[in-house]
Order: C-alpha cells, then sequence, then structure tokens
C-alpha cells in the first residue's frame, strides 16, 4: 500500500479528502488497529508519512503512554 492507495480509502470511508498529513497518520492508525491493513503496510505508510512531516499531536507526544501511580 501506497499514500495514494490510503487517501483514496480515507475519501471513500469520509467522503471527504484528508487536510493534512497528520489526519492520514491518525487514519492509517485506526486502519490498523481495526486490522484493515497489515503491519507491514502501516509501517511502509507510517515511515513515508513521517517522511512528509506527520507527527502525533502535541499533546499525547508530551503524556506517557502508562501513568505510574
Amino acid at each position: 500500500m501506497d499514500i495514494q492507495e490510503l487517501k483514496e480509502r480515507f475519501y471513500q470511508s469520509r467522503n471527504y479528502s484528508a487536510i493534512d498529513v497528520n489526519e492520514l497518520m491518525d487514519y492509517a492508525k485506526k486502519a490498523y488497529i481495526h486490522n484493515e491493513i497489515s503491519i507491514k503496510d502501516y509501517r511502509l505508510i507510517v515511515g513515508m508519512l513521517e517522511a512528509q512531516g506527520a507527527d502525533l499531536p502535541e499533546s499525547l507526544s508530551k503524556k506517557p503512554l502508562i501513568e505510574k501511580h
């Protein structure tokens, strides 16, 4: 899978084009979680999107995934 195919899937599921690469990144993550794309495709897409400037939202990148109590 490449970014163009991801964009097409995004458009088909949402009926509008993605505004930026971060929106595509979120969509790819959801597609992977729901087993709509393989881990191989997910890693490839994430690498390509990160190369284009995609990243986690600032609020998520500063917050640890596991909080210790």
